[in-house]
């Protein structure tokens, strides 16, 4: 291969797939219908709230990518996870399908792993702390981007306030969630790399189960009301009242009467 093929390779495997420019879309055009008022309001903030929840999912799924790109494993781009297509990912059940089913069914916003990372590629053990850390991180980015402009008091529209204020909720239980040191989450993806390896060799078994046992745990009302509780005081740090997303929530299950 040519160094001039070789660019326009790197070139195809980094280039914004078709896929997200049409989720990106949707987003956009979404919150202009709840913004002005076009259209059922219910439905358009079902469609803003599931788009900007994937187009999150692939933001985070990138994160993960482009840190290990640059730790090390330079395979992510052939993969194709360097494009944001989310049918590129390893488990589009795990990373796609199963996080919407959360966030219809409970309104918990958890991502799942999909990215598969080489990472007998990646030198250091922060490096690969930070590669499972910068999925998270785009979910806080995410979150404020949301919820500052909402506190700031910049958003007229209450139907679009609303649906900003429950993807906002969703960010944010992301990121928590997410950050809990349980094994198949970020928050194990951090810390693995310092622990034994008889210790880490003990949990791999583990790790499929661990995102749907903390669903089910967060199905218990104490715990739900104690993590909700959590995610209203994060959201207040932004200066957004949780009330949006709760109103949000609401308008979201526009199925519900």
């Amino acid at each position: 291969m040519t160094f001039a093929e070789a660019q326009r390779s790197r070139r195809e495997e980094r280039r914004i797939s078709p896929v997200f420019w049409v989720l990106l879309a949707t987003l956009g055009t979404s919150g202009w219908a709840v913004a002005t008022g076009y259209g059922s309001p219910r439905f358009g903030i079902f469609l803003f709230v599931v788009a900007g929840w994937v187009v999150s999912l692939c933001l985070h799924e990138y994160g993960h990518a482009r840190t290990a790109l640059h730790g090390g494993d330079i395979s992510v781009g052939s993969k194709g996870y360097l494009t944001l297509n989310p049918l590129k990912y390893a488990n589009v059940l795990l990373s796609f399908v199963l996080p919407l089913v959360f966030v219809i069914l409970g309104g918990i916003g958890l991502p799942g792993g999909a990215v598969y990372i080489e990472r007998h590629r990646i030198n250091g053990r922060l490096k690969h702390s930070l590669i499972s850390a910068a999925g998270p991180l785009v979910n806080v980015l995410f979150a404020a981007a949301l919820l500052i402009p909402l506190g700031a008091g910049w958003v007229s529209s209450p139907a679009l306030a609303a649906g900003m204020g429950f993807l906002g909720l969703l960010q944010v239980s992301a990121a928590l969630l997410n950050l809990l040191p349980v094994p198949g989450l970020d928050g194990y993806g951090i810390v693995e790399p310092w622990l034994s390896y008889s210790t880490r060799r003990s949990l791999a078994p583990v790790a499929p189960y661990g995102m749907l046992a903390v669903f089910l745990l967060l199905w218990q009302p104490e715990v739900n009301r104690w993590f909700f509780g959590l995610v209203y005081d994060v959201m207040e740090l932004f200066g957004a009242d949780p009330y949006y997303a709760q109103v949000g929530n609401y308008l979201f299950r526009f199925w519900q009467s």
